[in-house]
């Protein structure tokens, strides 16, 4: 197993469920811990440039309009194969065939209001991670667990 950190976003509909803590908490509790966080509201451009790689689908303008219409919670999550349990922790994209107990089987309303974003391989973790967060706002706390 290898330490190594993985992005994860709360979407608008998860902050305005409210379950940030809920959501936090159980990435904690499956041992991916937050090393950075902060909330924003995502500009259109941001919204655009981050889900760029979707621009020719027919869902990406349904997509950048969800994701800026209310504020996000951008997190950096470090632990032991953090990409790979992310996903686990979340759950399928689509909620009626995400796994029970998973984040997007507990919270998300549908497909495209699924409440959680997270990265999808190591190195677009990385990718991401960078548009976000500078790495001088990311912790070097050794969490202990």
């Amino acid at each position: 197993m290898s330490k190594e950190r993985t992005l994860s976003i709360i979407k608008p509909d998860g902050v305005e469920k409210g379950v940030i803590g809920k959501v936090i908490g159980r990435f904690e509790e499956e041992g991916l811990k937050p090393v950075a966080i902060r909330m924003a509201r995502l500009s259109q451009a941001e919204a655009e440039g981050f889900y760029a790689v979707h621009k020719a689908r027919p869902f990406f303008k349904d997509l950048v309009s969800f994701m800026t219409s209310g504020p996000v919670v951008l997190m950096v999550l470090e632990g032991e194969n953090a990409v790979a349990k992310n996903r686990e922790v979340m759950g399928a994209t689509d909620p009626a065939k995400a796994a029970p107990n998973t984040l997007r089987k507990l919270h998300a309303s549908n497909i495209e209001k699924n409440t959680v974003h997270g990265s999808d391989s190591a190195d677009n973790a990385k990718v991401e991670i960078a548009y976000f967060f500078p790495e001088t706002a990311i912790s070097a706390y050794e969490w202990k667990r």
